[in-house]
């Protein structure tokens, strides 16, 4: 039987025609890289084993005459290329196929196939267990940024599930490793991210993020310093905490030309991929609209016929620095807030779900909110006008009151509240009733106005580099409120709202009753012996739960309030007084909090079982829809709130932690000697 002979390195049988002795020169290397193995001369190496260690073997260096003619001289192993050394570790760990010729996920052969690069390689070990070998090729089609597709993750099939290595591989595997845990334990990565954390940084859970991140990933790249999904964090984690580029990059580890070009990019990508799914009138059906994003309660109120459409408009505002550009400066200064802005214009469903967001416009007096409307409505942004129908409502403020012509000629009708003439101090009963029902529907835009600012990049004062996508980031943070967070108001409470809106219309035509006998009998001008609340004796005052209470203020905002009006009289500083004139009928005064010369006169008949009828003598006072905040407000202590302890209001006096100037102590015995001398 014919001699087998081995390859020193490899341990394969070479064949003749590759058999190769030993050189002194490969002697000397493998001593070096090997010293488990003492080669002899009747040792062999194999071709490819042979080229490798020439590759590998140490240049002679150019050096000086001292240093060649040196004796002792020896040269030292090059740092340009990890020294060979053959696959002697077994790994279980699955691995793929090693083959230049053929695809290592489809089996399909060449010639066009390239090389999968080291972070690839890194990501599918890491992520899959799977080690591909750096000599393994693959289709282009299989590679995406660097790394492998979803589908040839899908489609990719292993060899074998154990996998050959070298010591040079082992090490090499280990340090990237360790290289991309410092990383991500030292800096904030989104890619191994809590769902806590997620939602403390994004607002987005970690499912949602998810989401998120399937929408726009094939319009962002991976880049040696950030992942997708960490770009996407950083925009979404500036837009939530307005931090600062040099403060991101602090936190991320990268540098802040990074932090920018990331922002940018994702940026770009929400406006293709992702806000125009969600936002626009072009993203919802008008009767969806109608259907899905309309509360009951506003058909009831206003729409009459089911195929109406009911929105909501108003102005926000976003705060801007102080231009250089005089005429800028003047056309971005708001009279009404006293410092620069820009407003965009928001129209919302009774739901609270964003239609779209027009703008943002300067802020001067040819930019009130108005004359924004008009622009809107007669230019046709955004095809508005396509989609409105003869019969449909906005529900607006007293601010759109110049754009009520041009909206009844459009055939489109405005709720707005009503306003007081000149010399008037006090709304009329049938006034103050139909605006508290546009009141009932139209508080869903200021909370939508609420949840812009939630995101605090738009709450604070923004740099005027920024200006240009000002309306980009509003458009952003409309789209993920859309897609990701719950309605304000829900429209599946049909039985409520019918319920809630069957009594608002009723009393809608109800006059004030308790207002014309304090007018017929002159009780505002009579003389009367007014106590504090908790020293008045009243007798019979019924006690009510917080859905009785509710009932009654038809809302909670009123009921918010009247701790907070209450706050005085407990702490010592009452300005409330009672004024018992029956069993039946107390009055009040209540000091107003805007103002510190107003007191409010108010009056209330009640039963042992209820509260019958209010007035109040602020401008909303005379309603019977719902009482003004006065009211409510010693309604509830009456009836529940002095049943309780005076710590469970939740209204803390901050200012016992600040100082006075009007408070300054005169010494007595210092000023009777100055007046005696």
């Amino acid at each position: 039987m014919a001699k087998a002979y081995k390859c020193i390195c490899c341990n394969k049988r070479a064949k003749p025609k590759d058999r190769r002795p030993l050189t002194d020169t490969v002697k000397n290397y493998l001593r070096r890289v090997l010293p488990a193995v003492d080669p002899t001369d009747s040792d062999v190496i194999c071709f490819q084993c042979r080229v490798k260690s020439y590759k590998n073997a140490p240049k002679p260096r150019q050096c000086s005459d001292n240093i060649s003619n040196d004796p002792d001289y020896q040269p030292q192993p090059s740092t340009s290329r990890q020294p060979f050394s053959p696959l002697s570790i077994t790994l279980q760990i699955p691995s793929t196929i090693r083959s230049h010729s053929r695809c290592f996920i489809c089996k399909r052969p060449g010639p066009k196939l390239i090389s999968l690069p080291a972070d690839g390689r890194l990501s599918a070990f890491i992520d899959h267990n799977i080690i591909i070998s750096a000599d393994s090729r693959c289709c282009p089609s299989h590679v995406y940024e660097g790394t492998l597709t979803e589908t040839a993750l899908k489609d990719m099939k292993t060899i074998t599930e154990t996998s050959q290595m070298n010591r040079t591989g082992v090490n090499d595997l280990l340090q990237k490793i360790r290289k991309l845990y410092q990383q991500q334990s030292r800096h904030l990565n989104f890619d191994n991210l809590s769902d806590a954390d997620c939602q403390s940084l994004t607002k987005l859970n970690r499912a949602q993020f998810e989401d998120l991140y399937n929408h726009l990933f094939d319009k962002i790249k991976n880049t040696p310093n950030r992942s997708i999904k960490t770009s996407i964090g950083i925009f979404l984690c500036k837009l939530c905490s307005g931090m600062s580029n040099r403060l991101l990059s602090t936190i991320f580890g990268i540098t802040k030309s990074s932090i920018r070009r990331a922002v940018s990019t994702v940026r770009h990508a929400f406006m293709r991929g992702f806000v125009p799914l969600y936002l626009g009138i072009d993203s919802v059906t008008r009767e969806s609209l109608i259907n899905e994003h309309t509360k009951p309660l506003a058909k009831k109120l206003f729409g009459n016929q089911e195929e109406r459409l009911i929105l909501v408009l108003d102005g926000t505002y976003i705060y801007i620095n102080k231009s250089n550009n005089f005429q800028f400066q003047r056309r971005s200064f708001s009279l009404h807030k006293g410092r620069p802005l820009v407003k965009p214009m928001v129209v919302v469903t009774t739901t609270g779900h964003f239609l779209t967001i027009v703008g943002p416009y300067m802020s001067d007096g040819k930019n009130n909110d108005a004359a924004i409307l008009n622009h809107m409505l007669k230019t046709n942004i955004d095809d508005i006008r396509g989609l409105l129908r003869e019969g449909d409502v906005f529900v607006v403020d007293r601010g759109f009151r110049d754009a009520l012509l041009l909206l009844k000629d459009l055939g489109i009708n405005a709720e707005m509240p009503a306003i007081m003439l000149k010399g008037e101090k006090q709304l009329t009963t049938g006034e103050a009733n139909a605006s508290r029902l546009i009141t009932k529907i139209r508080w869903v835009v200021e909370s939508a106005n609420a949840r812009i600012k939630r995101f605090k990049y738009l709450d604070h004062v923004m740099p005027n580099s920024q200006l240009p996508f000002i309306g980009d980031f509003v458009r952003i943070v409309c789209a993920i409120s859309n897609k990701y967070f719950p309605p304000l108001s829900s429209p599946d409470q049909v039985e409520q709202d019918e319920l809630i809106a069957k009594k608002m219309l009723q009393q809608n035509e109800k006059e004030n009753e308790l207002k014309m006998l304090v007018e017929e009998k002159g009780l505002a001008r009579k003389k009367t012996i007014w106590r504090p609340i908790e020293d008045c004796e009243v007798q019979g005052f019924p006690r009510l739960s917080d859905e009785q209470l509710s009932e009654l203020t038809l809302g909670v905002y009123q009921l918010r309030l009247s701790s907070s009006y209450m706050q005085e009289h407990t702490t010592g500083n009452c300005d409330i007084k009672v004024h018992v004139h029956e069993q039946s009928l107390i009055s009040a005064k209540l000091q107003s909090r805007h103002t510190s010369s107003r007191r409010y006169m108010l009056w209330i008949r009640h039963s042992e079982d209820m509260v019958e009828s209010w007035y109040c003598q602020c401008k909303t006072g005379s309603r019977v829809v719902g009482m003004c905040s006065h009211i409510a407000a010693v309604v509830w202590f009456l009836s529940a709130g002095r049943y309780q302890q005076k710590e469970s209001l939740g209204v803390r006096d901050w200012g016992k932690y600040l100082s006075d100037a009007s408070a300054i102590r005169i010494d007595d015995s210092s000023s009777s000697e100055s007046d005696s001398r």
